[in-house]
């Protein structure tokens, strides 16, 4: 497998992967790559940090040696926050998986139980505000959770008329804007007054 920069129309295999199949990327403040995948047999799954194509860090497992991310090909996608925190929406596992810049484990967000009592919490989509907010759409309960920098949670999103949220990302004025993968329709959301 292979990931790719297009710039001005040029096509350039950036980074090649063996063994790995890669799902998500998102570019970090300091320009790295931070890329999700899953291994060819599917038991397996890891962040990797790319300066260019030199691999800088490798995230998989906790200070035990437990994997970090369940191992299957469900997309995780991936955001970093202004305090250099890497957050992760691991849909299988139903956590957002929240490590600090050297890959430490900071904490896992399981849902809140009054709204997991009836189905397991399931993040798909994940992003974050200029108040370094965690932003992550909950498929199955047709709403967004939003949590603090310490993993804290803080409200629920779930008066938009939200069917089964999956992509989410803020722009600069803090709007959100929310993708439905079954209806194809996108929305913008004010959620801060």
């Amino acid at each position: 497998m292979t990931v790719y920069r297009v710039k001005d129309d040029q096509t350039e295999a950036i980074i090649r992967l063996q063994g790995w199949t890669p799902t998500n990327l998102c570019v970090t403040s300091s320009g790295d790559l931070l890329v999700t995948m899953f291994s060819d047999d599917i038991t397996q799954s890891k962040v990797v940090r790319y300066s260019g194509s030199t691999v800088k860090q490798t995230i998989q497992f906790n200070d035990d040696g437990q994997p970090l991310y369940s191992g299957n090909a469900y997309p995780k996608y991936i955001v970093e926050i202004r305090n250099l925190d890497i957050c992760l929406a691991d849909y299988e596992a139903g956590a957002v998986v929240v490590v600090n810049q050297a890959g430490k484990l900071r904490f896992r967000y399981t849902g809140q139980s009054s709204s997991t009592k009836n189905k397991p919490f399931k993040p798909w989509g994940i992003t974050t505000d200029s108040q370094s907010r965690i932003l992550t759409s909950d498929y199955k309960h047709h709403c967004i959770h939003i949590l603090d920098v310490e993993g804290h949670f803080l409200q629920y999103i779930n008066n938009c008329d939200l069917n089964y949220p999956a992509g989410v990302c803020v722009d600069n004025d803090d709007s959100l804007f929310v993708c439905e993968i079954l209806r194809g329709d996108m929305k913008r959301i004010v959620y801060l007054k």
